[in-house]
């Protein structure tokens, strides 16, 4: 056996393990309402206590009092702390990335890439501290110049989701640091454990930094109350909160009512245009990674293909056989590339998506040329061609389903121009339609007035 290739062992245990390594202490966070699940097999490996909104108001309050010495730290200096993180996440890449794969349910290919995105940030920042500059301006006023300084903003709350459980608050943290700014962060209920784990690593650079504030970066889990909390605290300047579209309407009105910064990252519904003279195998590629990477729960999942009817069926099928072929099982083995969806909430809702594609509604409602009345055409949508058809459209859902799953538009017909026949070459071209002085001389003998 490879000597870096760790027996597989119940999930639970492993990521107990695993945590251990990486030097959290779960006893101090132990003993509330915050459960932390594998998505392997959904066994239980923590419960860990929620923040109270007392503690959150603390919290902000003692990362804003770490602002008011750290934004006077000269910022290359503060570029390395930054520098020690990223040799300590160098150090715990193995242990970090492993930890993902357990609680977020990637494999363990995409678990290191998102710890090496820490680093390369934490590269970029390091470099970034030493460019902080501003401009020098020429003024009209004789012996005088204007010099552009640029001033740390305040504390920074980030809010990020189970999918890129670290790399997100990295991004942010990394580059909010060198700025001279501290970061609350609230991390997904679903993955809290990657959450406490990345402290626990920032914490060993601290320490090796020396003489950094306290409280620089602050963890504080629990549920929607939490970030609703740090949203509306009036000493947090900025906040970057990474979900749904749901969630980032209710967010930016808030931030925008007391003139705090907002950074949106938030849900997408991605498509690919596929033409005639598109490589198909590299289309195939192209299509299966980014539908299938991380069990299709990324913001950047492809949902939806628009391919050419020339080469419709032949992409099908080769889609089927690339889907048949990806192994899906625990992310931590070899050769796995589909871990498994994050919860049952997640399942369930593939479910109800498989349920909905097999129904009779999912097949294409054609309107006819002739008279004008829909009826059900024999094929299923995206292959439906009907030559005296004038609409192929997804027709609206079975009734049976809920208005949150109600997507597809109701039929209707298609408004395709005709097209106008093209005058002889020898007469120049006239509009088949009356004037618009005619239609004005029309309608003033046709008016009472």
């Amino acid at each position: 056996m490879n000597a870096h290739v760790r027996p597989l062992t119940a999930p639970a245990e492993d990521a107990l393990a695993t945590l251990a390594k990486l030097g959290v202490d779960l006893a101090r966070h132990a003993g509330g309402d915050v459960e932390a699940r594998s998505p392997i097999d959904g066994s239980l490996v923590a419960t860990l206590r929620a923040a109270t909104q007392v503690e959150a108001d603390a919290a902000i309050e003692a990362a804003h009092t770490a602002f008011l010495a750290w934004r006077t730290v000269p910022a290359p200096r503060r570029g390395e702390l930054i520098r020690l993180f990223g040799e300590e996440l160098r150090a715990a890449k193995d242990d970090l990335g492993r930890l993902v794969a357990l609680e977020a349910g990637k494999v363990t290919s995409e678990g290191l890439g998102e710890v090496q995105e820490m680093i390369d940030i934490c590269d970029f920042a390091v470099g970034l501290s030493r460019q902080l500059h501003g401009l020098t301006i020429a003024t009209e006023r004789p012996g005088h110049r204007m010099m552009e300084t640029w001033h740390p903003l305040g504390v920074c709350g980030i809010i990020s989701a189970f999918n890129f459980p670290v790399a997100v608050w990295c991004w942010n943290a990394a580059l909010a640091l060198v700025c001279g700014d501290p970061v609350v962060w609230k991390p997904s209920e679903k993955t809290p454990l990657t959450a406490l784990a990345v402290q626990a690593v920032f914490d060993k650079a601290l320490v090796r930094f020396g003489d950094a504030p306290a409280n620089l970066s602050a963890v504080l889990q629990g549920k929607a109350d939490i970030g609703a909390a740090l949203v509306a605290h009036p000493k947090v300047a900025l906040v970057s909160a990474t979900g749904s579209t749901r969630m980032g309407r209710a967010v930016a009105p808030i931030l925008a009512e007391r003139f705090a910064r907002a950074i949106l990252e938030l849900g997408g519904n991605n498509a690919a245009i596929v033409a005639p003279s598109a490589d198909l195998e590299l289309t195939v590629r192209g299509v299966a990674f980014a539908a299938m990477g991380t069990a299709g729960q990324r913001c950047t999942t492809l949902r939806r293909l628009f391919v050419h009817e020339s080469i419709a069926d032949t992409l099908i099928t080769r889609l089927k056989a690339a889907y048949a072929s990806v192994p899906v099982g625990d992310p931590r083995e070899t050769g796995t590339l589909v871990g498994p969806l994050i919860d049952e909430a997640a399942y369930a809702g593939m479910q109800a998506a498989l349920d909905e594609a097999k129904a009779p509604a999912a097949w294409c409602m054609a309107a006819s040329a002739s008279s004008g009345t829909a009826s059900m055409c024999a094929r299923p949508w995206w292959r439906c061609r009907p030559r005296r058809a004038r609409c192929c459209a997804r027709p609206s859902p079975p009734s049976s389903m809920s208005s949150a799953t109600r997507t597809w538009p109701r039929p209707s017909p298609c408004r395709t121009p005709r097209r106008r026949a093209s005058p002889p070459r020898s007469s120049p071209p006239t509009c088949a339609r009356p004037s618009c002085s005619s239609r004005r001389k029309a309608q003033t003998a046709a008016s009472p007035m």
